[in-house]
């Protein structure tokens, strides 16, 4: 099973304890994202976890959850995942998730290999790939100059990246 198909994917985690009885403030990847506010189960660890009240506020998602009723049990949570169903999302059809460029391969405009996809970075201002090429690792901004295609059906990006791009060795 490919990445692009996976029946979960993760947007976010639990970043602390809030209030005593039991909610949790759960930070999204994408601070832009309602996604919490329309779902009514998430994943936690990998366990599913029924929402019983969500509200989204400056510093994240307040989020209350059933079977978690007590400080003590929302603290056991911290630093933990969260997943949705990917079926939750509501892509549109040519919305690419980060996640789904993880093991792709990747081609420069002649179809020249140039590596795989080893993770994403997502950062404030741009996301970066991380290509393996061998035991080269490359560093290349995720933005439309560079990644001039993402063909997810085929798993291959097509890039243009400048010249004198850092390398550097894996070890």
């Amino acid at each position: 099973m490919g990445r692009a198909t996976e029946a979960r994917v993760e947007i976010g985690g639990i970043a602390r304890a809030h209030g005593i009885k039991g909610e949790v403030v759960i930070v999204t990847h994408d601070p832009d994202s309602d996604t919490l506010g329309r779902v009514k189960t998430i994943f936690v660890a990998g366990e599913p976890r029924t929402i019983v009240q969500a509200r989204d506020t400056h510093r994240g998602w307040l989020i209350a959850l059933e079977g978690v009723v007590t400080r003590n049990d929302a603290e056991a949570l911290q630093g933990t995942p969260v997943e949705v169903a990917r079926d939750d999302l509501e892509l549109d059809e040519d919305d690419v998730l980060l996640h789904d460029l993880i093991g792709c391969r990747v081609v420069r405009q002649d179809g020249t290999h140039w590596g795989e996809v080893a993770e994403v970075h997502a950062g404030e201002m741009q996301d970066l790939l991380v290509i393996h090429d061998g035991d080269i690792e490359r560093m290349l901004p995720l933005v439309d100059v560079f990644v001039t295609n993402i063909d997810l059906d085929e798993r291959i990006i097509t890039v243009d990246p400048p010249e004198g791009l850092p390398e550097s060795k894996l070890r």
